[in-house]
């Protein structure tokens, strides 16, 4: 997938189908999760609690889709860092079905301590992961 260093296959399930047959509107942001909690794991053995003595929070996210998606569809979702801030990245999302572009979208994510329930700066180990797989800097 053009533009980005990660990929991961993902088949839909029965649980990701609303009503209209097709996939939930919010399946689509598990999707997203399910891909950037595989993203982190390859970036250093990662997870969303853990990027460095913190975790990550998610204040925003958008989603565009761009053509139905049904059980059993394999996906292929590409995840990278767009931008990366002190306190902050933004994760960007592809989802593809045999090439065609079903679906994207951008994710806001914070460095956020759980314990004192505050943002805080990314880690530095953390950045240079992201900097060393994505070339940001």
């Amino acid at each position: 997938m053009e533009g980005f260093q990660f990929t991961t296959a993902y088949q839909v399930r029965i649980s990701d189908i609303n009503y209209g047959n097709h996939v939930a509107n919010s399946a689509v942001l598990n999707f997203f999760q399910d891909a950037r909690i595989r993203y982190l794991k390859q970036l250093g053995n990662f997870s969303e609690l853990d990027i460095g003595g913190c975790g990550i929070i998610l204040p925003e996210a958008n989603v565009k889709y761009r053509a139905e998606m049904f059980l059993a569809d394999e996906l292929e979702i590409g995840v990278r860092v767009t931008e990366m801030g002190r306190s902050s990245v933004t994760m960007s999302y592809r989802i593809e079905r045999n090439g065609e572009l079903t679906a994207e979208g951008t994710t806001a994510l914070i460095a956020f301590d759980y314990t004192a329930r505050k943002a805080r700066r990314l880690p530095q180990p953390f950045k240079q992961a992201i900097n060393a797989l994505e070339e940001l800097e």
